[in-house]
């Protein structure tokens, strides 16, 4: 098995990186994914966010509000700790989970996008960092995604610098281009992938 870390800043199109990589064979184990699992209904990630936050972070129908949350955890640092604090090990628990279901030949490719900011980069074989120059990123949030250049600007502030990030890389996947480009580019990572596990 080959375990992988692949992170990238916020609207650096990580998550099309990992879909276009499952499509060519690899194991998936999406944070992202798993950080919604692990709060949802009934849970108790979700009662102990709840517990520590207070019931306006609750939709009427007791699903957790992401808004009302991120409004909280993304002008505080502190708050965000205490958020991560709940909420990171539940993910690491479940992505274990997902990971030991691999066969033994998978390249298993953790989609994490605070890898560098939680220093998780020891845990990967391989760290793939997805690159595009921080303007690139904010007229994404902003024209793709919808968000208010302030939102955008906030959010790409609350996580790890380019520069932090290319640190940890052992592998960068420029991603400044078209779905084409990107396309060709996942397959000469795919290749180096195999090449590393044989």
């Amino acid at each position: 098995m080959l375990r992988i870390g692949l992170t990238g800043g916020i609207g650096a199109g990580k998550s099309e990186v990992s879909r276009q990589l499952a499509a060519r064979g690899a194991v998936i184990v999406d944070s992202d994914l798993i950080a919604r699992e692990v709060v949802a209904p009934g849970t108790p990630g979700l009662a102990a966010v709840v517990a520590e936050f207070g019931p306006g972070v609750l939709r009427a129908d007791g699903s957790l509000d992401r808004p009302a949350l991120g409004a909280i955890v993304f002008a505080d640092p502190a708050r965000r700790a205490k958020l991560n604090a709940i909420v990171h090990p539940l993910v690491r628990a479940r992505s274990a989970e997902l990971e030991s279901a691999a066969g033994p030949d998978a390249i298993v490719v953790h989609d994490v996008p605070l890898l560098a900011e939680n220093g998780l980069a020891p845990l990967y074989e391989l760290v793939v960092v997805i690159d595009v120059p921080d303007q690139e990123r904010l007229r994404r949030l902003v024209e793709l995604r919808g968000m208010a250049e302030e939102e955008a600007r906030a959010r790409m502030a609350a996580q790890a610098t380019r520069e932090d990030r290319l640190k940890v890389a052992d592998l960068v996947l420029d991603n400044s281009g078209d779905l084409n480009r990107l396309a060709g580019r996942v397959d000469e990572l795919w290749e180096q992938l195999e090449q590393r596990r044989s």
